[in-house]
């Protein structure tokens, strides 16, 4: 398994450990608490209360579905010539006469500056299923750029 994705999950479950002791334990409390000051039409720690676990009841649910995803992750269907997720690809964009250089990875994952690319992103969507020498044209807020794939290295190269 790719160290990303094992990170990610470990990430996800954490959040998702923490949200769940918050919903069982801190927020009972607190709304019970709150119970205690009286009228709650008009007692806003109870109302806050309330909506937080609601909130946090519905981030346990995403996180919960993102975990199912990323648990759906089939490395050995991950394609060995064609960009995809854990690919690092080397980009020329003759317009400007430079190199970039990209890896793909989960959102969670994401960090541009530091070339971590979400495969979800219009960036990674445009890259891909591409495979080293085909021109890329990815479009960004202020237009559009083309990129030539110079080298590509897929997750399994690096494995």
């Amino acid at each position: 398994m790719s160290t990303g994705v094992a990170d990610v999950k470990l990430r996800l479950q954490a959040e998702l450990d923490a949200l769940e002791t918050e919903l069982r334990i801190h927020l009972p409390k607190e709304i019970k608490r709150a119970l205690e000051f009286g009228d709650l039409r008009e007692n806003s720690e109870y109302q806050t209360a309330l909506q937080r676990q609601t909130m946090v009841k519905a981030r346990i649910r995403e996180l919960r579905q993102r975990m199912s995803e990323v648990n759906s992750i089939d490395l050995s269907k991950i394609p060995r010539d064609k960009a995809s997720y854990g690919s690092t690809l080397v980009l020329y964009d003759a317009e400007r006469d430079e190199e970039v250089t990209y890896r793909l990875v989960t959102p969670e994952e994401t960090d541009p500056a530091a070339g971590l690319i979400s495969t979800v992103s219009p960036i990674g969507r445009s890259l891909m299923g591409k495979a080293a020498g085909d021109e890329v044209v990815v479009s960004i807020p202020s237009g559009s750029r083309r990129f030539e794939i110079r080298k590509l290295k897929t997750l399994h190269d690096e494995q």
